[in-house]
């Protein structure tokens, strides 16, 4: 199990205070993560660096940090969690596992904005306020009006307005009832559709049971439902772990499948982590890997695709998404180059801290106009919406809905 998920309120064989001294200690502050973090290229701090960060965590374990946090806590709330640190670290620090105890213990950053990521995160809520949004076209006119408001609410507000426009829904997804029932030749995976992509991630969803489909998969839908990655990631340790066991629940209502897939990569960890007697996987993996069954027809197009943080470290060599790319003729893939890291949606932080968010979109962009591309893909739909909402010029679109429309026998 990944310890990254140990409860840091209940701690096991130590304290969660000494948890966090432990990894801490752990770091030989050589200082090599530094060219890899995505914050500390944007501010040039050391308290905006994986090594400030730890010694933060340090002198918080060690009771050397008393009183009010908030002058300090900004620097731990402003991570992004996207991993580069850890890739880079030659002492195999577990960065992220550090910064969740940390936050478990400091609770959630103050501009949170907790009611509008409760929305998201609750599909019966958030699915006809995006409708309604979008016949009122509030997108287009209400982050104007929101301009002359100057509080954290209304500028969390408008960032997700402005990234609720540049994607347009799709309809609900297509449920499982409409494919082949699984048989030994047809084996069963289930599907986990997540909570803002299922709304979001709609038409992806379609093209991945079509891809299977065509793989010869059987595919069974898991109930809508938010898996707790940002209650988790954001310091509210009990709110992940209930949804954890509602996850849990529904896999085993749905007989308990022996391969999970899910098409949101920021799930991937916490899935693996409250589904432990089962196969978790990127959809985009576990199609690549049974690639040979699948035949496309050429699509003279040149694309970006953009690698988000949370498959970086599940990809082996040539990631997932580009080898299947490749297997379209004629479709020149470029891929956006991984530095200076995260683009700055990083799960709640583009609502959290949309200035910061927006800094980082614009370097993502500035690389992203240098391909002189015709659309972008990405498989995260945060990166997604948080890059599309820069550029509502290029059309932007998951991998699978790409690899669907042009199926040999589409």
């Amino acid at each position: 199990m990944n310890r990254m998920f140990d409860d840091p309120l209940t701690g096991s064989a130590s304290t969660p205070l000494a948890r966090i001294a432990e990894l801490a200690d752990q770091c030989v502050m050589c200082g090599l993560c530094l060219p890899h973090c995505p914050t500390y290229a944007l501010d040039a701090t050391e308290a905006e660096s994986p090594r400030g960060r730890i010694r933060l965590a340090r002198a918080l374990a060690d009771g050397s940090l008393t009183g009010d946090l908030n002058p300090v806590r900004e620097y731990l709330d402003h991570c992004l969690s996207c991993g580069q640190c850890e890739r880079a670290c030659p002492s195999q620090v577990r960065y992220g596992e550090l910064l969740v105890q940390t936050r478990a213990i400091i609770g959630p950053a103050p501009q949170r904005p907790t009611r509008l990521l409760d929305i998201v995160s609750h599909p019966r809520l958030a699915t006809p306020l995006i409708r309604l949004a979008r016949v009122l076209r509030a997108p287009q006119w209400m982050p104007a009006l929101l301009e002359r408001v100057h509080s954290g609410t209304a500028t969390s507000m408008r960032a997700a307005l402005r990234m609720l426009g540049s994607s347009p829904s799709r309809g609900a997804a297509a449920r499982s009832d409409t494919r082949p029932a699984p048989t030994p030749e047809r084996p069963r995976v289930g599907l986990f559709p997540g909570c803002m992509a299922s709304e979001q991630e709609a038409a992806a969803l379609k093209a991945v049971e079509r891809l299977l489909d065509a793989a010869g998969f059987a595919v069974q839908h898991l109930p809508v439902r938010c898996c707790g990655a940002m209650d988790r990631h954001d310091g509210l340790p009990a709110r992940a772990t209930r949804a954890a066991r509602a996850t849990e629940k529904d896999w085993r209502h749905a007989d308990s499948p022996e391969t999970v897939l899910t098409i949101t990569s920021g799930c991937l960890d916490t899935l693996r982590h409250d589904l432990p007697a089962t196969r978790v996987e990127d959809a985009l993996d576990f199609l690549a890997r049974h690639a040979d069954r699948l035949r496309f027809r050429p699509l003279a197009l040149r694309a970006a695709l953009h690698v988000p943080c949370t498959r970086g470290s599940e990809s082996t060599g040539e990631d997932a998404a580009l080898r299947l790319l490749r297997r379209v003729p004629e479709l020149d893939v470029q891929v956006l180059p991984t530095a200076p890291g995260c683009c700055g949606a990083a799960g709640s932080h583009a609502l959290t801290f949309p200035a910061r968010a927006e800094r980082l979109r614009a370097i993502k962009l500035e690389q992203i106009d240098d391909l002189a591309v015709d659309r972008l893909l990405s498989s995260n739909i945060g990166c997604r919406l948080h890059l599309a909402a820069g550029n509502p010029a290029l059309p932007t679109e998951h991998p699978l809905t790409l690899l669907e429309r042009q199926l040999e026998s589409a």
